[in-house]
């Protein structure tokens, strides 16, 4: 049997490529080969457990800016299929969607089943064909009318070939062999492991703040090809057990993916605990402190909003006594404080990476794919969705948006050439 189409990869992007082709043309013959022993893997633990399955970005230029590698090229995808048109989809489909405070959007059930089932029944409605535990070894096209496809135990021909297979290594290395040009892959979205005395005993705590990356000589390090402003990125800092996470950390470690790679994991961190702040105007608001609190402990009250352990730790780090008093600073402490205050650096020594929601930046160079189509440049009949392709976003639903635009083309091209 020759199938219409063959889609290596049984997660987010392969299954939605799958059910779009089979809508718009449903006597397609399809089939998903899955290496894994089950499918949509990282749809059944995104979001702990909730599936983050967008972001309320209705807008597509503010949409590409979620995305370190990607930003060109997505503009036109995004004018075709994007964050609003992800939710009609669902929505349509049976699965009603929620738009939470940050502009998350998850299943109003708060549980990824709802969209795995509604997957799977997508999937057994168009009668599309899913093995699992079927990892390829090889793949070439034959006399340019079809793929042939080789697995450990059987051997499957079909017309055209959809790669969705996220960053495994061994999928890239195949495409390698086929002359598709494949950028190396490094982690991208990962938290910081830091050991410090300065917040050593306040995991779980969060507070908005910049921050901006250092070399170990202390000078900004440049982050991505594009790189990004020097003073520093916002957003929330949570302090863990091993050392610095949350959403300002996270999109940090996607931005410098390659360059934090290239450093080792060995790079210090920059944390303005008072991003409205700036020197002159701290400075002011200590002289004032010193002034209008003279008779209070420095360490008894945390001011700016700041949490109460936080302040306390860098009240110490800055040489000031459990019990000294305002009146009773001196300027080497206040010059001390004020650099806790808006320029606390951490030594940085190692990553730590969500296992289930593993990201990477790197995969098939942009440049040989047409994003009309998401057809291979090189290959005709080869269309490459999701993070294959040397596309990654921040946290907050924006890589799966990126396999639903890429999947919904792909189909649609698909369908117009079978």
């Amino acid at each position: 049997m020759i199938y219409d189409s063959i889609i290596i990869g049984g997660g987010a992007a392969g299954f939605f490529t799958a059910i779009n082709l089979a809508k718009n043309k449903p006597e397609s013959s399809i089939l998903i080969l899955e290496r894994g022993g089950q499918v949509l893997d990282k749809v059944r633990v995104s979001g702990g457990g909730r599936c983050n399955v967008t972001h309320s970005v209705f807008e597509s230029r503010p949409l590409t800016e979620f995305y370190p590698r990607g930003k060109r090229e997505l503009l036109g995808p995004f004018h075709t299929f994007m964050t609003g048109d992800t939710m009609a989809w669902f929505e349509e489909l049976g699965v009603p969607l929620k738009i939470e405070e940050d502009g998350r959007v998850f299943p109003q059930s708060d549980s990824s089943q709802s969209i795995i089932a509604c997957f799977v029944a997508q999937a057994l409605k168009y009668n599309i064909e899913v093995k699992t535990k079927t990892p390829l070894t090889s793949f070439k096209k034959v006399d340019d009318d079809f793929f042939e496809i080789e697995s450990k135990d059987s051997t499957y021909l079909s017309k055209t070939l959809v790669v969705a297979t996220g960053s495994n290594p061994k999928m890239l290395k195949l495409l390698e062999e086929v002359q598709i040009t494949v950028t190396p892959t490094v982690p991208s979205l990962f938290t910081f492991n830091i050991k410090d005395v300065r917040i050593a005993n306040l995991a779980g705590l969060a507070t908005q703040a910049r921050v901006k990356l250092l070399d170990l000589n202390k000078k900004p390090l440049l982050v991505n090809d594009r790189n990004i402003d020097q003073n520093g990125t916002e957003g929330s800092v949570l302090i863990t057990h091993w050392g610095m996470s949350g959403p300002g950390i996270l999109k940090l470690s996607a931005w410098g993916a390659h360059v934090l790679k290239a450093s080792n994991y060995d790079f210090y961190v920059e944390i303005s605990w008072l991003p409205d702040y700036n020197t002159e105007q701290l400075q002011e608001a200590l002289r004032d402190s010193k002034f209008n609190l003279a008779k209070q402990t420095v360490a008894k009250w945390a001011p700016f909003d700041l949490p109460k352990r936080l302040w306390q730790n860098l009240v110490k780090a800055s040489g000031v006594s459990d019990v000294l008093k305002w009146a009773d600073i001196n300027k080497m402490m206040l010059n001390n404080l004020e650099q806790q205050l808006l320029a606390c650096r951490f030594r940085v020594s190692g990553k730590s990476t969500f296992k289930e929601e593993f990201v990477t930046a790197g995969g098939v160079d942009l440049t040989e794919i047409d994003f009309k189509t998401y057809q291979s440049k090189k290959i005709k009949g080869l269309y490459l969705v999701g993070e294959v392709l040397n596309i990654d976003a921040l946290t907050g639903g924006f890589n799966f948006q990126n396999a639903w635009t890429g999947g919904y083309i792909a189909a649609q091209a698909l369908a117009e050439s079978l």
